[in-house]
Parts: C-alpha cells; sequence; structure tokens
C-alpha cells in the first residue's frame, strides 16, 4: 500500500507533535509546495495568475479565518466578506497616508485593523449564539458595507467608490507581473497557514475546540469563555 500508518513509531515527543506525523504527508506536502512554488509559475500564463489563482488564494486565506472561527470556535459568522473588505481598504489607506509605509507592514496593520472591528463585532457573542450570532454578523456585514461606500474617505473620494492598489515593492522588488503576485499572495498564505495550524495545536485552539463542544462544560473547567471567544473573532478577522 502507498499510505499506511502501520511502522511508523515516534520514539520521541517531538516526533508525535509534527504538524505531519506521517511521513507520506510530508512528502505529499512537499510534492505540493514545489508543484505551486516552481511548476504553476512556468506553467501559468497571466490569465490564470490574475483571474483565477491570485484570488483562488486569496479566498483561501479568507477560509482559513473562517474555519478557525467556526470550524474550531464554532462561533456562526456571515460577516467574512465584510471583513476582508476592511483589511483591503485598511492597507490601501495606509499606503496611500503613511509616507513610507512597508507593504508587509500595511498587510499586517491592516490585518490589526480588522481584527479590532472583529472584536468589535464579536461582542454580541459574549451573550448570544447559534441563528442570533449568524445575525448579527450579517449586520456587520451590511453595516460596513454602507460605511464604505457612505463616506468617500475610505475610497480616497473616488466616484465609484472603487480603490486600485498601489504598487507593490518590498525591498526594492516591484511586484509588477502577475507571477511575481502570485508567488508573492502564495509565500503570505503559506505563513499564515503554517500560524493558523500551530494556533490550533495550542492552549488557544484546544480552548476553542472546547467552547464549540459544550460551552458550559468549557467554563466549568477554568476556560475563559468571553475571553476565547473575543480572541477567535479577533484571530478570524485578521485573516
Amino acid at each position: 500500500m502507498i499510505y499506511r500508518e502501520a511502522g511508523q513509531f515516534h520514539s520521541r515527543y517531538e516526533e508525535d507533535q509534527r504538524i505531519f506525523p506521517i511521513r507520506q504527508d510530508r512528502f505529499a506536502i512537499a510534492a505540493i509546495l514545489l508543484a505551486a512554488f516552481v511548476a504553476v509559475p512556468f506553467a501559468g500564463n497571466d490569465y490564470w495568475f490574475s483571474a483565477i489563482l491570485i484570488p483562488f488564494l486569496i479566498l483561501s486565506l479568507a477560509a482559513l479565518g473562517l474555519n478557525i472561527l467556526t470550524g474550531y470556535a464554532g462561533q456562526l459568522s456571515l460577516g467574512s466578506a465584510a471583513f476582508m473588505a476592511v483589511g483591503a481598504f485598511a492597507a490601501f489607506n495606509l499606503m496611500l497616508r503613511v509616507p513610507g509605509m512597508p507593504l508587509l507592514l500595511a498587510f499586517f496593520l491592516a490585518g490589526l485593523v480588522t481584527a479590532a472591528v472583529g472584536l468589535f463585532f464579536g461582542l454580541p457573542s459574549l451573550r448570544i449564539k447559534g441563528f442570533y450570532l449568524a445575525v448579527t454578523t450579517l449586520a456587520a456585514q451590511f453595516f460596513i458595507e454602507w460605511a464604505l461606500t457612505k463616506f468617500a474617505w475610505f475610497s480616497n473620494r473616488n466616484p465609484s467608490g472603487v480603490i486600485s492598489a498601489q504598487k507593490m515593492v518590498i525591498l526594492g522588488y516591484r511586484f509588477e507581473t502577475p507571477v511575481s503576485r502570485y508567488l508573492l499572495t502564495l509565500s503570505i498564505v503559506l505563513v499564515l497557514a503554517l500560524a493558523a495550524k500551530n494556533l490550533v495545536r495550542s492552549r488557544i485552539g484546544r480552548a476553542w475546540m472546547a467552547v464549540r463542544d459544550m460551552d458550559v462544560a468549557a467554563e466549568v473547567i477554568g476556560i475563559p469563555m468571553l475571553r476565547t471567544k473575543l480572541l477567535a473573532f479577533a484571530v478570524s478577522s485578521f485573516y
């Protein structure tokens, strides 16, 4: 058999705690990353990069955040698109209004801004859950969309309300071609996916899963319910 766990023994605790403890998993991930970073840039064209692969990676990053909030923490949310918009507009305005703002720092600060917005709209989750929480996040979706289109400052007073990304430069290198932007997006998604995987394996991730499975029991054993839920909203919004 090509895939079998039998015979793969772990003699150390560190080996058992690997992200991919099965040898075939490590080989498969290495092959996928090699294809994504080496084969795809040579085989793809501008249309594939601009219209399919880059949007796919961006939506994959949003799915990571939603998986943290709903999959691990058990909190329903219908406002992921609104939080993505907050991050995009925040990065746009940071690059536009702060002279000399590095691109990666703008991305990071935009994530923090989005996390703060997620905390604000996550406050109702402290007292409600289920369908009512989903309705609350849906209200966030409509409110954020209204605010971004109502106040022209966010879009630099563009009559259409559409923003255009500034030139992407990191350490003097300009990401002008679709393949270079694809590789940049892929690298960011890879780093954040690795961070998310390690986060859910930590004490915080175990607290999220305890709240998801039985919030009353989690609170009884000492898990801070309010802080755990708010942290889930903040982290998912950051993504």
